[in-house]
């Protein structure tokens, strides 16, 4: 036996040798990573929950502010959780409809260039600064006709779309086809199939990528900053008039030399977090949920 086939062996040991210890490597590194994370979520957290617990109570969101006040009138933030309960919620009914549908015809309908072409598109909106769109939807909509809540909710609509589309087209791809197959064997119409076959499958994907994206825009603040900012102090439901909202709150009371207004600010933060948290929380167990009773059709 020759000198190279007895090394053969030798070189495969090594060689397994080496992988295993790049292999242990890299899961130390990855979890040195996710360690990181977390300690960096956990700080910010603790952080904002330190500075703002001391003003989290029901005052907070029953009362309206009070500017320049020399009294020690129980203050709140009224204003700015019903404009931002307006101005998302008209922002979820301009985005989540169009979203949709879009994905419905890029993943069901559309030819292939189109799909691609639209797909880039919409990957470019989703990385476009907020700040851009806000600029863009002042040019738009703000200029000549004045601020208002609609005008804000279109900001954020814009930064939702891609989120839901793109949510939904992945959603949509993981029906089989055979579910398609079947429906378009029995003589029903394609556009029956996909609404009446198709698109209920996916329910629980199109609410989980609605509520990511809704926490995804719940704590935007420079589109509104140019969109709905100018704002009084009285709580108001009108979507017709600029409303105050919670991230430009948090913004102007941290701008405050008065120490209770950045104590409201950190609560106001506190709740925002609270929000994202359970909605992402929500978001996890609806996919979850979704991709069970999927796997088990």
């Amino acid at each position: 036996m020759s000198a190279q086939g007895l090394a053969g062996p030798g070189r495969h040991a090594d060689h397994l040798a080496r992988r295993r210890r790049v292999n242990r490597t890299m899961e130390i590194l990855a979890w040195v990573a996710a360690a990181i994370a977390i300690a960096i979520l956990v700080i910010v957290v603790y952080s904002v929950a330190r500075k703002g617990a001391s003003e989290l109570n029901l005052n907070l969101i029953t009362k309206d502010p009070i500017p320049f006040s020399l009294t020690n009138a129980p203050q709140g933030l009224a204003n700015a959780f019903a404009g931002t309960l307006v101005i998302v919620g008209f922002a979820i009914l301009m985005a989540l409809p169009v979203g949709i549908l879009v994905a419905i015809y890029l993943n069901e309908f559309a030819p292939a260039p189109i799909r691609n072409a639209v797909s880039m598109v919409l990957d470019i909106l989703n990385g476009v600064p907020a700040i851009v769109i806000g600029i863009f939807v002042y040019g738009l909509l703000v200029l000549g006709h004045g601020q208002s809540a609609l005008a804000g909710s279109f900001a954020l609509a814009c930064l939702m779309l891609p989120l839901v589309a793109r949510a939904t087209m992945e959603v949509l791809a993981l029906v089989p086809n055979a579910l398609r197959e079947a429906g378009l064997g029995l003589g029903i119409a394609r556009w029956r199939v996909t609404l009446s076959i198709v698109v209920p499958q996916t329910v629980g994907g199109i609410v989980t990528g609605t509520v990511l994206a809704v926490a995804r825009v719940a704590g935007e603040t420079a589109p509104l900053l140019f969109t709905s900012s100018l704002v009084g102090t009285q709580t108001d439901w009108s979507p017709f008039h600029a409303l105050q909202s919670i991230p430009v709150a948090i913004y102007e009371l941290s701008e405050s030399p008065d120490p209770a207004d950045h104590a409201r600010a950190w609560a106001a933060a506190l709740v925002l977090l609270i929000f994202i948290l359970f909605a992402s929380l929500g978001a996890r167990w609806l996919a979850t949920r979704s991709r069970a009773k999927m796997a088990a059709r």
